[in-house]
């Protein structure tokens, strides 16, 4: 009997072990699974962000358009494209710069996530980011609210003069142009989302 009794309390041991181990073992691959998910998140960032700053891009460089407009009742003919304008340009520089930050990024962080290393691997690589993130926000919005005011003036012309609303003949220059910008804001939220990203992942690994 008093055998019987020991077997049974080691057994019972030996069960209580192995469901501790267990229980261990699933909350470390809970933690695994719920990293990976953050990664696949913030791998996608980088691919929206490419992808809208490549369209923003696209859509600026391909701006452009001739036609006549009448002041004080002359006909005279313009010629209007995006690198006319020096804000313009400034969008196309930063986004191109924006995209190439990106593919940079997305090719880094694939490429570890594929060997199922963590995409952000240490502590000053997410400052780094964090750093980059927020300064390529910071140029998209200084340049896409240059372009807007540009834009807004060709579509609002001067007021008080005959100059008119350029829009009207060069719609379809000023319709690219305004795609573009938006996309360039568009690249700004998801840079900010990621700068987010970033701080959660500081404040995590402090």
């Amino acid at each position: 009997m008093v055998s019987e009794e020991r077997l049974q309390g080691e057994e019972s041991k030996v069960a209580g072990l192995e469901s501790n181990g267990g229980s261990m073992s699933g909350g470390l691959v809970g933690v695994a699974r719920q990293r990976r998910r953050k990664e696949v998140v913030e791998l996608f960032l980088r691919l929206m962000c490419m992808g809208c700053s490549i369209v923003a891009v696209s859509l600026m460089v391909t701006a452009k358009e001739a036609t006549n407009v009448s002041i004080y009742g002359f006909n005279f003919p313009i010629n209007s494209k995006w690198s006319f304008s020096q804000s313009y340009q400034y969008v196309v520089g930063v986004s191109a710069a924006v995209a190439a930050h990106s593919l940079l990024q997305l090719l880094i962080g694939t490429s570890r996530f594929v060997m199922k290393s963590s995409v952000i691997p240490s502590r000053k690589y997410a400052w780094l980011l964090f750093a980059g993130d927020q300064a390529f926000a910071y140029a998209l919005v200084s340049a896409g609210s240059a372009a807007s005011g540009v834009t807004n003036l060709n579509r609002t012309g001067i007021r008080h003069t005959a100059l008119p609303n350029f829009c009207k003949p060069l719609h379809k220059f000023c319709d690219h142009v305004a795609i573009s910008i938006a996309f360039t804001f568009t690249s700004c939220f998801l840079l900010a989302i990621s700068a987010v990203q970033d701080v959660i992942w500081l404040s995590q690994h402090s």
